[in-house]
């Protein structure tokens, strides 16, 4: 019985009551809710009482500082790419065929991409978290030790997210950043680019045809800059001709640093032909077991990474979507081409 309650104590948030509602910040932030989203005073007394209501959790700072993304080597996330989401990134392109053929038509995202986020996310909406986000946004909002600002902003889009979808605040389960839902966006994405794509009148993202547009609404809309390019793909492989880097070359940056031509000049070279003029990214991952593997991230890598700003993200979403696809392909031939 011992060991049990030492099991439920891991898994379950220990916090404590902390009543923010007293936070030197709080002004500011009851401030903005009425003069930008026009919080009415019985509005703001219900955000005033999740904030007293409100539990503060240390241990989702320490999370948010160590996530996988941030700690894990590239052997270790990999990982992710298990036949498991494999066979159920299948799954979903055919159970959901009619919403991925629409996101796909209306945004140009295909429809393994979306399931490769989706499994990465949540594992197709099965595990979509179980901390309340109140708890998650007010402790990180208001103790985060250098993101405070962002939390602090996010928890106020999640009162005026909660106003307007309908939700008491004390109720929405999401991440240890307060992420909601099977695409896991944060309260002001939800805002601005969930879609109700079932038509039920709802923009409701723990719902999987919902989150399927979000999805892709999100890679088109979040910022222009690196809205998905339709056609093109993510990744290619790339050969290191020299036994070092060229002088210059810039490894795993959060953007486009080379021209393709450039890179094949001074000795790298891309696996399949590239325009001179296409810009890249060089990506350099580390085995555990030794060696190197080298890719150029093309337009469209970088805007995975718009979903979360880590190479071995954008990576394991790339390379889960094309073991996706060639499973499905797979699957499809052998029903076209059955054994003698």
């Amino acid at each position: 019985m011992r060991q049990l309650l030492l099991l439920l104590g891991l898994l379950l948030p220990l916090g404590a009551q902390a009543d923010y509602s007293q936070h030197p910040r709080v002004p500011d932030l009851l401030g903005r809710l009425q003069s930008e989203f026009g919080f009415s005073a019985a509005e703001l007394e219900t955000v005033k009482t999740a904030l007293a209501a409100a539990q503060s959790l240390p241990q989702l700072v320490r999370q948010e500082q160590k996530a996988p993304e941030k700690t894990e080597t590239w052997t270790q996330y990999s990982r992710r790419i298990d036949a498991s989401r494999i066979n159920d990134g299948v799954a979903l392109l055919r159970d959901y065929a009619p919403e991925l053929s629409r996101a796909e038509a209306e945004f140009g995202v295909p429809p393994a991409i979306i399931a490769a986020i989706l499994g990465v996310e949540t594992r197709y909406g099965r595990v979509t978290g179980k901390v309340r986000v109140l708890d998650a946004l007010a402790t990180q909002g208001f103790e985060h030790p250098t993101r405070s600002d962002f939390f602090f902003s996010e928890l106020t889009e999640y009162f005026v997210f909660c106003r307007d979808f309908g939700y008491d605040p004390q109720q929405p389960l999401g991440s240890y950043a307060g992420a909601m839902g099977a695409a896991q966006f944060m309260p002001s994405n939800y805002r601005r680019l969930a879609l109700d794509y079932d038509g039920d009148g709802r923009r409701d993202l723990w719902n999987l045809r919902d989150a399927i547009g979000s999805i892709a609404h999100y890679f088109r809309r979040y910022r222009p800059e690196v809205s998905w390019r339709r056609g093109e793909p993510q990744i290619v492989p790339a050969i290191l001709r020299a036994n070092e880097l060229p002088a210059g070359a810039q490894v795993n940056h959060k953007t486009l640093r080379h021209y393709a031509g450039e890179l094949m000049l001074s000795g790298i070279e891309a696996a399949v032909p590239l325009p001179e003029n296409a810009l890249v990214g060089l990506i350099e991952l580390t085995l555990d077991e030794g060696g190197r593997e080298w890719w150029l991230g093309l337009p469209n890598f970088y805007s995975v990474m718009s979903y979360n700003p880590r190479i071995f993200y954008a990576m394991s979403v790339s390379q889960l979507a094309q073991r996706i696809e060639q499973a499905r392909a797979e699957a499809e031939r052998a029903v076209a081409e059955p054994p003698p």
